[in-house]
């Protein structure tokens, strides 16, 4: 695989020098005229999720995500795993946004409307009516999910009952801290992807307190709040006892996770090769690493943002599932055929993925290092030079059992 700053500027769609074939860029493209055939001031369809924007905070940009082809994959990334480019691409040029502009402590109608769809346990039928036809554009974020064409709303219209479940109508309906919410809906088996719409709908909260969230931030929010909740349980389980490696590797984003007996700790390292997403004009593979002790970290990740808590969350629900707390150094190393950002649930499904399957089982940290150096394209004495767990120095390390 060629590694250039201007991989798709030497490639032009035709020498697959990413490794992506097709090329997704030209996917997108080739999309635009399927997707404009589709398109007029007027839609009838499902509504399977909401967005909200974030530019000119607090007045913000709000509506549903109608599709223009009903898919029951359109707005599931944990159903996405697996799909190349091309297909999500595919997938998610037929989403269609609607917004209209609104305070994010509106008690409208609109709002009220907008935090049912939400809710939903599954899509529900809206008529909009648009100012103008919609433009196809497609976004493409770091934090959330593609989006297809776009266009201010001026009628909205639920055309059929919705059905909340009933655990999501009764939580939601408590006057209770959003917060406190969010952890009941999670421990009733509700994944971060619906509690992210909910809370980004403006749904939950105090009733004063009750706002919109914009989607980018509501990502990452539920991320953290989850793994807070989950961490007060974490802290009080059994240390794991071995040393194990679980690996996933989806969309040139290769993930090796250790875990070592201790208590809770996490270290997340991202290597970003030069033509990836972010390292366009980089010369060198760049290693940046984030890390939290024991009682957590009070800071932003802002050296990783949304791919840190993504990561993490994956990560705990493994460890909860084994019923152990560890010592944890996550290894990421994101090759040049991750061109195009597709959201950090790529992230949260590989690492999602890689406690699918048996570890591997070594004897002392050593072994497992030597291993992991096997498995990653930079020398682990790179990462190890920059950790704050690898270079503690712990006698049963190095013991062989």
């Amino acid at each position: 695989m060629v590694s250039t700053p201007n991989l798709c500027l030497r490639c032009k769609g035709g020498k697959f020098l990413c490794g992506n074939r097709p090329c997704p860029l030209i996917a997108r493209i080739s999309m635009a005229p399927i997707v404009r055939q589709k398109l007029s001031t007027d839609f009838f369809g499902p509504s399977y999720s909401v967005f909200v924007g974030h530019t000119d905070y607090p007045n913000v940009r709000v509506g549903p995500l109608a599709a223009l082809e009903p898919q029951q994959a359109i707005n599931d990334p944990t159903a996405w795993f697996g799909m190349d480019y091309n297909k999500i691409i595919e997938l998610r040029s037929m989403l269609l946004r609607s917004s209209a502009r609104q305070n994010v402590l509106s008690r409208s109608r609109f709002i009220e409307d907008n935090q049912a769809l939400a809710m939903a346990k599954r899509p529900a039928d809206v008529e909009i009516k648009f100012t103008k036809v919609p433009k196809f554009d497609m976004k493409f974020s770091d934090i959330h999910q593609p989006m297809g064409p776009s266009a201010t709303l001026e009628k909205l219209r639920i055309t059929e009952n919705i059905k909340i479940a009933r655990k999501v109508e009764y939580i939601a309906s408590d006057d209770l801290k959003s917060t406190e919410a969010i952890g009941k809906f999670y421990a009733s088996d509700l994944d971060v992807y619906k509690i992210s719409t909910i809370l980004s709908s403006g749904a939950l909260g105090k009733e004063r307190a009750k706002r919109l969230v914009p989607t980018r931030w509501s990502i990452t929010a539920i991320d953290d709040i989850v793994f807070k909740k989950v961490a007060e349980k974490l802290r009080y389980l059994p240390e794991l006892s071995e040393y194990l490696v679980f690996e996933s590797e989806y969309l040139d984003n290769h993930f090796v996770i250790l875990m070592m007996p201790g208590k809770w700790e996490f270290e997340n390292f991202e290597a970003w090769a030069p033509g990836s997403t972010w390292s366009q004009g980089a010369e060198q593979t760049y290693i940046v690493e984030e890390y939290e002790g024991f009682s957590g970290r009070k800071k932003y990740a802002d050296k990783q943002a949304g791919g840190y808590y993504a990561a993490r969350i994956g990560i705990v629900e493994g460890l909860i599932g084994m019923k152990r707390q560890a010592r944890i150094v996550s290894f990421r190393e994101i090759s040049e055929g991750y061109v195009i950002p597709l959201g950090v649930w790529v992230v949260r499904e590989t690492v999602r993925n890689a406690f699918k399957s048996k570890p591997l089982r070594f004897l002392s940290r050593d072994l497992a290092l030597k291993y992991i150096d096997s498995r990653l394209k930079l020398p682990i004495e790179s990462y190890i030079s920059q950790s704050n767990i690898l270079r503690q120095k712990r006698l049963q390390d190095f013991i062989k059992f």
